[in-house]
């Protein structure tokens, strides 16, 4: 079934008027707690106009997340240490080898629809992966970006990005993971984002037989960053946080 969130407009999100999207990369992995401290500050600036809005690029060292809707049976095999946070959705796994883009965009600006806004960043990954010549795809009844796996069996598809955001004063954080090269054996801990059909799993970019960097899915990113939510003109040099 595919999600009918592919039929709204997106362009109105890349006509915020003035302004300049800082773009950071940082090459150290980053604690989760000091990640969402540092994503409410910002926020919070970007809410009162005295900071730029920012797409932040990370990975973290291996851990868990449990969302808003998360479940107590969902982590099955406590191996790391599992969050509690603020963002949508249920459990995921965050580590090395994957490219996590933390986004603080002012909705109020560019657009007040939530539900557009998870439209926009669905459609920022695949156009992402579309780089790579893969083909994410959204679902009506699944979160996140798929991907087909015919070589699996009939009806089978893995999970290749996820998607977790919060809103709070019309300024989004969290955002988006891409699965470039995890270890996958970590998911296996979890019931990812509460989906237990057998038929559903998880994948990345190397998994699909690709020999794609971390870097190389960073230069896609920011590309496509542009096409759906516009320009980054910030002039500043790619920091640690």
């Amino acid at each position: 079934m595919v999600n009918e969130r592919q039929s709204l407009d997106l362009t109105t999100f890349a006509q915020a008027p003035g302004g300049s999207v800082e773009w950071r990369i940082s090459p150290a992995p980053i604690a989760y707690p000091d990640a969402v401290a540092d994503m409410e500050s910002r926020a919070a600036a970007i809410a009162d106009q005295q900071a730029t809005e920012l797409v932040w690029l990370l990975e973290h060292p291996p851990l868990y997340t449990s969302g808003t809707s998360g479940k107590e049976g969902d982590l099955l095999d406590p191996r790391f240490p599992l969050f509690t946070t603020g963002r949508g959705g249920q459990v995921t796994y965050h580590g090395p080898g994957q490219r996590v883009a933390y986004v603080m965009l002012d909705l109020k600006r560019r657009r007040p629809d939530v539900r557009a806004y998870v439209a926009g960043l669905e459609e920022w990954i695949i156009r992402t992966l579309d780089a790579f010549n893969v083909r994410g795809e959204r679902r009506e009844d699944r979160v996140g970006v798929w991907v087909r796996r015919p070589d699996k069996g009939a009806g089978h598809e893995d999970k290749i990005a996820a998607i977790g955001v919060r809103v709070r004063r019309w300024v989004s954080f969290h955002g988006i993971a891409i699965n470039v090269e995890p270890e996958l054996s970590h998911f296996s801990a979890i019931v990812p984002c509460g989906v237990v059909d057998p038929r559903y799993g998880v994948t990345s970019l190397v998994d699909l037989g690709l020999p794609v960097t971390i870097e190389d899915v960073d230069v896609a990113l920011r590309q496509a960053f542009v096409e759906v939510f516009g320009a980054t003109t910030a002039n500043l040099p790619e920091t640690t946080a």
